[in-house]
């Protein structure tokens, strides 16, 4: 037999046992650190808070910036970023921070910052040019947006005591969150803008945050008082840049009735601090605006002296037009579309409004409402509804005007109001839309403007079109008769001043990159 070798003899190892210490953090609490109930309320309205920002950051914005594709893209984008933003820190603070400590000052500075921004907006909009009104909408829209979407991952990780309930925990406080931005958008766009003013709609809100910041750390005595007095501070240092405050804060816009120091029977309307309508409630024949007179001196070119006429009125604001073809023509029926029902009831209560079966006023879309118009049934469409620094797109397009054509006689005639300056894209366009429709097309402004792009004009200008040949020399004279002091084109010199512009339509209408600003040009007298 082999004999078997010897076994090793080599000693055993004699390297001491490892002496590292153990870590110093402390062991994970198994069990989670805040109630659901409470992680409930924290995600859910947080998220709705945010969302209601959003949306009345729009509408607080509008005055200045005008309800565009541009203002709407600036918040939506601002807004996401900041829930973006939130997201990713929160997340890091709860890994490095006790997010218990967390929670209180999130919503504390949040409200405070949130009960403060319609006077801060309104106080940066009515600044030197505006300078500061995008920071401004930044900081009002960004701080309460990070603080507010740092929440969720926050609470995430408190509520978290095991990882095997991770998918469970993410995901029922991620569908509450969803749930919430569901709420407060609902809540804000079909409740709350309709029965509140938007100014209230943010101090409420910022009021809530601020006591669900106190409820959430209520032990500590140091931090409510710095709350209040974040909230005194910041709220009143803010109110002392507020601009005066709206006679009726609307839907849409921001409504004071001034009296004509002139004349105590006139009354002007301004929306969003643009003169809209001049009413003398006792006289309605006598009118101011030089838009106002062309339409009426087209009415008078186009219909024969005292007939009574059958038209549809897109936009309300004052009813001057309206008026004026009932005292003028009576027996005129007058259907107006007026979206913004705080309008109608400062025509009613400010401006004399008294309708009936004349004179109808319908709170609608204007181009929804036009569907229910019969075919062929009116002598006159007016289009009103254009206004400001922003232009509702949808009643530009060739389809809308189509439907315009629809509703009127083989002799009728559609007049609109336009605004646009130079470049006057926005011009050149609509009446070159409008020659895709109707046969006979022409326009009325200062002769700046139709001498063409480029020469200096702009402002409001009045367009014609009917599939009847147009009384042009008429409106002409009728316009000198009134001292407008405006131009009348049509024909080959109305295709020169349009040139190649689009034509608008509902897959293709960039209204708002067409229109110049009216905020850059000297202030609107509609």
């Amino acid at each position: 037999m082999t004999p078997k070798p010897p076994a090793s003899k080599r000693p055993a190892s004699k390297r001491p046992a490892s002496k590292r210490p153990a870590s110093k953090r402390p062991a994970p609490d198994p069990s989670p650190r805040i109630a659901p109930g409470v992680a409930t309320a924290l995600v859910f309205g947080s998220s709705a808070a945010v969302l209601v920002v959003e949306i009345v950051a729009l509408r607080l914005l509008a005055p200045y910036l005008g309800l565009t594709l541009e203002t709407s893209t600036l918040v939506i984008g601002l807004a996401l970023a900041a829930i973006a933003g939130g997201a990713w820190l929160g997340g890091r603070w709860a890994d490095e921070h006790d997010g218990r400590r967390l929670l209180a000052p999130l919503l504390l500075v949040s409200g405070a910052v949130v009960a403060a921004t319609p006077f801060l907006l309104r106080g940066a909009g009515a600044g030197v040019g505006g300078a500061f009104l995008l920071p401004v909408t930044a900081t009002a829209i960004g701080v309460p947006g990070v603080l507010l979407s740092a929440v969720t991952p926050i609470v995430t990780k408190l509520r978290l005591s095991t990882l095997d309930e991770t998918g469970a925990v993410v995901g029922r406080l991620s569908g509450l969150g969803t749930a919430g931005a569901i709420l407060g958008t609902v809540l804000t766009g079909f409740v709350l803008i309709s029965r509140v003013p938007v100014t209230w709609i943010m101090v409420g809100l910022g009021v809530l945050l601020v006591l669900g910041g106190v409820a959430v750390h209520v032990g500590s005595r140091r931090a409510v008082g710095a709350a209040a007095a974040a909230v005194v501070v910041v709220g009143g240092g803010a109110a002392a840049l507020s601009p005066s405050g709206c006679d009726v804060e609307t839907v849409y816009h921001c409504a004071v009735v001034v009296p004509d120091p002139d004349d105590p029977d006139v009354r002007v309307l301004v929306l969003d601090n643009l003169r809209h309508s001049s009413v003398d409630l006792a006289d309605p024949t006598a009118l101011e605006f030089a838009y106002v007179k062309a339409l009426a001196a087209a009415t008078e070119a186009e219909f024969p002296a005292g007939r009574p006429l059958r038209a549809h009125h897109l936009g309300g604001g004052g009813l001057t037009l309206p008026r004026y073809l009932a005292a003028e023509r009576p027996g005129t029926v007058s259907t107006v579309s007026e979206i913004d029902p705080g309008v109608v009831a400062v025509d009613e209560q400010r401006l004399g409004l008294v309708t009936g079966p004349d004179l109808r006023v319908r709170v609608e879309d204007a181009r929804v409402g036009l569907r229910s118009v019969p075919d062929g049934e009116l002598d006159l469409v007016v289009g009103d509804a254009f206004g400001g620094v922003s232009v509702p797109w949808h009643l530009t397009t060739r389809e809308a005007l189509e439907g315009v054509h629809r509703v009127l006689r083989p002799d009728g005639v559609y007049a609109a109001n336009l605004i646009d300056h130079d470049p006057l894209g926005f011009a050149r366009a609509e009446v070159e839309t409008l020659r895709t429709v109707f046969a006979h097309v022409a326009l009325a402004a200062t002769p700046d403007t139709v001498a063409g792009p480029g020469e200096g004009g702009g402002g409001n200008l009045v367009v014609l079109a009917s599939d009847a040949p147009l009384e042009v020399a008429a409106w002409r004279d009728r316009l000198a008769a009134r001292d407008v002091g405006w131009d009348v084109v049509d024909g080959a010199a109305l295709t020169a001043w349009v040139g190649d512009s689009p034509v608008l339509t509902d897959d293709y209408a960039p209204v708002d990159q067409l229109l110049t600003p009216y905020a850059r040009a000297t202030p609107a007298r509609r």
